[in-house]
């Protein structure tokens, strides 16, 4: 790797970290601006990587199925003739048909986004946004209920604490639930440590978190956009082949390079940051 291509690309785009394991070892790791390494960063829409591999992790407990309806638990939907027919993985997908919006301090709260309107047909049309995550966090909290669990109680419990991940903080939506699409903010390190799980294929320690089967729909594109999987971008360049990132506002990325057995980090603030361009430079 070219380190220092890769931090001259990132410097010029107000570089907050920079960390990089091969192999499960920290080959490269830089701070600036303020940040260092015990000191968590926003990970804005990098948040969303988290929730494709819950729902796998979910379907392996038998809680979801990702092609079961919204309406087989939100009873409301079954009356609209759009809503009836949005799926989990839909959702999950930014295929739902549900418009642009709730990104940022606009994420609205689980009742709230289940009134929000189906402007196009569920499945055709890629639209990026918070709302349907929302509505899947809506969902998931009910199917959780009888444990009394929270999606990010279960979040935590099913696979970041036995990973060794720690949440810094989390953001609160004004009825003191956690947004979904965003609000995370972990250290680099700590979501190093997530990209190493994803990169060893939901293994930790030898032990299994997510099925293969439940986990490949994350990386597995649409039709309306074969460039995004279940929260996660895929192919953010040609070669090398099968690199999968997460991706937030301001430049922040966590990227799997599979042929380089590699998890990259990258923390900074600007909204000229190009993760294709980044990745060339680092790999070039």
């Amino acid at each position: 790797m070219n380190f220092d291509a890769g931090v001259a690309y990132a410097e010029r785009h107000t570089l907050h970290a920079l960390l990089v394991e091969v192999d499960g070892a920290v080959v490269f790791e830089q701070y600036a601006n303020g940040y260092d390494a015990g000191k968590p960063h926003a990970l804005y829409s990098g948040t969303k990587s988290f929730w494709g591999v819950t729902a796998g992790a979910a379907h392996d407990d038998g809680l979801l199925d990702l092609d079961e309806t919204v309406a087989h638990t939100i009873p409301e939907w079954a009356a609209d003739q759009r809503r009836r027919r949005v799926t989990l993985r839909e959702l999950l997908a930014l295929t739902s048909g549900i418009g642009f919006g709730g990104l940022g301090a606009a994420v609205p709260v689980y009742e709230r986004a289940l009134e929000a309107p189906i402007k196009d047909e569920p499945g055709e049309r890629f639209t990026y946004g918070g709302i349907p995550l929302q509505v899947f966090g809506a969902v998931l909290a009910r199917k959780l209920a009888p444990r009394d669990l929270t999606p990010h109680d279960y979040l935590r419990e099913r696979l970041l604490d036995p990973i060794g991940v720690r949440i810094g903080s989390w953001r609160s939506l004004k009825d003191g639930t956690q947004p979904l699409p965003t609000g995370a903010f972990l250290a680099a390190r700590e979501w190093c440590k997530y990209g190493r799980f994803i990169l060893d294929g939901a293994r930790h320690n030898g032990k299994t978190l997510v099925r293969e089967r439940s986990l490949a729909p994350c990386f597995t594109g649409s039709t309306a956009n074969p460039r995004y999987g279940l929260g996660w971008w895929l192919a953010p360049i040609a070669s090398p082949p099968g690199i999968v990132h997460a991706s937030g506002a301001g430049g922040q990325a966590m990227y799997v390079i599979p042929t380089e057995r590699a998890v990259v980090v990258k923390f900074g603030q600007s909204n000229s940051y190009k993760h294709d361009t980044f990745l060339k430079r680092l790999l070039g």
